[in-house]
């Protein structure tokens, strides 16, 4: 089939590359010439695990395109995928759908046939009828199919999400796009996903319903480790005993930062925004985002514990900042708001990521980054892992770091602490 990516960021580019190894011809469209011009030569704007491959595979094998010409892209491709940005707004915490509508407003100037038209970004219920609206303005609705179909791709594992996925989710009424979406996606129904067929409007709310209760889990988790400490109980054996139960599930009961990345900060308060607007009160989902705002502080305040408020001059190693492993993601990160902190009270920050140096700490004083872990653990009093990056599993830190009375908080629970007790290393994790 001949498909059409608009936006090459993280949905656009891994779906794209993804569809065209399945045998489809993708071209993927972006108004960022440099990006463009970047991914013709084989350059990846984003970190994720195989995609290079991918894309100098299915490039090489004429099957993956890359263009800035919009409306020569759509004339050329039967199904239309939106994959543009839906960040949060300043004033409100609702989702920004500028992107949405502008890319509608220029499709439908470029429809001379008939186009399934997908939102593949996350977008709040009723953006699919405001798409149709705005393209029924000067087309025929005969011409073309508003379908909802949402993604649910992991950072650091989003090609496998992407081949192997719990369930495909098609959002329209239209049998004729049904049909075709069907067998578009049945190189991956066949091994077993599940092909739902619901309405456009509980397409767009599956997705957000989903993140939210992922979200949910997360902080359920964080707040039970917070009692656990209180306790002298291990958060580990709660989640275990817990996610036994196949009614809850083990995954996302792992005790840890704040959530992050670009997807559960935004869609929990767009989900909330979008309630409010019916009159509806999401009370839960509001108290798990108030609760993750307030995660970070809270995990600061231990570092300062752990530390008996004597930060000043004291040497701090961040073993990872991005908000989680597999992947170079800022956003949300809890080490955005963590280090700043303790700039201030005076420490001096080593970090190590293995995506390399972050723009976000570069102007900041007395923070440096390292190209190694033995560096940036070398000299430190306090390390603190922050992401869970298999480099950071198996570290002979008795024998890197120089000093003796070193300590580390391991915000994400690798280390044993009876192995750390044995080694006389001073150590510290969470909820536990």
């Amino acid at each position: 089939m001949k498909l059409c990516m608009i936006g090459t960021g993280y949905v656009g580019l891994v779906s794209g590359v993804c569809f065209s190894d399945l045998g489809n011809d993708v071209i993927c469209v972006d108004r960022d010439i440099q990006k463009i011009d970047g991914l013709k030569k084989g350059v990846i704007p984003i970190y994720e695990p195989g995609l290079d491959e991918l894309v100098l595979k299915n490039y090489k094998n004429k099957r993956l395109k890359f263009s800035t010409d919009l409306k020569n892209s759509i004339s050329k491709s039967d199904i239309i995928f939106i994959c543009v940005g839906t960040p949060t707004k300043k004033k409100d915490n609702s989702a920004d759908l500028s992107q949405i509508y502008n890319v509608a407003k220029e499709i439908r100037s470029s429809i001379s046939k008939f186009k399934i038209i997908i939102t593949k970004s996350t977008v709040p219920v009723t953006t699919g009828d405001e798409i149709e609206k705005i393209i029924s303005q000067k087309v025929s609705k005969k011409l073309f199919s508003v379908v909802s179909n949402p993604e649910f791709l992991r950072e650091g594992e989003a090609i496998r999400d992407f081949i192997y996925p719990d369930r495909v989710v098609i959002g329209t009424n239209d049998k004729k796009s049904n049909r075709i979406l069907k067998n578009l996606y049945s190189p991956l129904t066949s091994k077993g996903a599940k092909f739902v067929n619901t309405s456009r409007r509980a397409a767009e709310l599956i997705k957000y319903a989903s993140n939210a209760f992922l979200a949910t889990k997360i902080t359920f988790i964080n707040e039970l480790a917070n009692l656990c400490e209180k306790i002298d109980v291990n958060i580990e054996d709660i989640s275990i005993g817990m996610g036994l139960d196949k009614r809850i599930g083990g995954r996302f009961l792992r005790a840890g930062p704040a959530y992050g990345g670009s997807c559960f900060p935004k869609d929990t308060k767009a989900v909330v925004t979008t309630a409010d607007k019916f009159n509806t009160s999401l009370s839960v989902i509001k108290s798990v985002i108030k609760s993750n705002q307030n995660r970070s502080s809270l995990l600061l305040k231990r570092v300062f514990n752990i530390l008996k408020n004597k930060v000043k001059g004291k040497k701090i190693c961040f073993l990872g900042v991005t908000f989680k492993a597999n992947t170079d993601d800022m956003r949300d990160s809890s080490s955005l708001s963590m280090i700043p902190s303790l700039i201030k009270k005076g420490a001096k920050i080593n970090y190590f990521d293995p995506t390399g140096e972050k723009d976000e700490f570069k102007k900041i004083k007395n923070v440096k980054f390292s190209d190694s872990i033995n560096l940036a653990i070398k000299d430190s009093d306090l390390i603190i892992i922050h992401t869970e990056w298999n480099d950071f599993k198996s570290i002979n830190f008795k024998k890197e770091v120089n000093k003796k009375n070193f300590v580390i908080f391991d915000m994400r629970n690798i280390y044993s602490p009876t192995k750390m007790r044995n080694l006389k290393i001073k150590y510290f994790g969470i909820g536990r």
